[in-house]
């Protein structure tokens, strides 16, 4: 079996409520006494380098882990023995909402880039929670916003063909960049293209086809992993086709 990489251990403690982070975390609708509260729960932040893993499959669950820098893959391993990617975090979102129900993660959590994280020990913030009726309401929303996101890739894989996947993924990797105060139509893309077909149910060589063809009708501009929409309302359409 496999182990994984230790991750680093910080010293420096995290804190919530001086989190520039905040309004995209936990915290979220929490008055200033509940945040100071779970701030006690986050004692310990670590370092994850790229390529790294925070957690594994089969792993024991202990925590949960909230991005506070970097960029993160989820990924399984499927039947033939490759890797197949279930997501990419980044920072403000949480990881290790798979090992909820069996105590066991599911999937591992892969460092795309040089990261930190924030670790909320789940037993201590279950009892909490109790405690904070608005931070049990959060988590759930939290919860919900995890099935939907599932849900959208469910719609991706089913119904959508190779241009309008990677539209729809492209829109919606800026749509959460911009509400981190990035722009909505440039950015470096964390992930390699054969990452991106596996999140998307394509091969490789699809993925890059498609790439040229939306920059060769003048949807995108592309020079390796820097991306420009030149279009934002041809992207959209080319999404909204599949819904017609």
């Amino acid at each position: 079996m496999t182990v994984a990489t230790p991750v680093r251990i910080g010293p420096v403690k995290a804190a919530c409520s001086n989190c520039n982070l905040r309004e995209l975390c936990l915290p979220v609708g929490l008055s200033p006494e509940q945040v100071g509260q779970l701030d006690e729960l986050v004692a310990t932040r670590r370092t994850v380098p790229r390529g790294e893993t925070l957690f594994r499959t089969g792993d024991s669950f202990q925590s949960l882990f909230a991005v506070r820098t970097g960029f993160f893959k989820t990924c399984v391993s499927a039947e033939d023995g490759r890797d197949q990617v279930t997501g990419f975090q980044m920072s403000g979102e949480l990881l290790g909402l798979d090992g909820i129900s069996t105590d066991r993660h599911a999937c591992d959590a892969v460092a795309l880039e040089d990261s930190t994280v924030c670790v909320i020990p789940f037993h201590d913030l279950e009892g909490l929670s109790m405690q904070i009726t608005e931070l049990q309401r959060v988590f759930h929303k939290i919860m919900s916003r995890e099935i939907v996101r599932d849900h959208g890739v469910m719609l991706l894989l089913g119904s959508m063909r190779a241009e309008e996947r990677v539209a729809a993924f492209l829109l919606n990797l800026t749509q959460r960049l911009h509400v981190r105060g990035f722009s909505r139509s440039e950015l470096v893309l964390r992930m390699t293209r054969e990452e991106i077909g596996s999140y998307l149910g394509l091969k490789l060589e699809t993925v890059s086809r498609t790439f040229s063809r939306l920059q060769d009708d003048g949807v995108l501009e592309v020079k390796q992993r820097q991306i420009r929409i030149v279009d934002h309302n041809a992207l959209l359409q080319i999404v909204n086709a599949s819904t017609c």
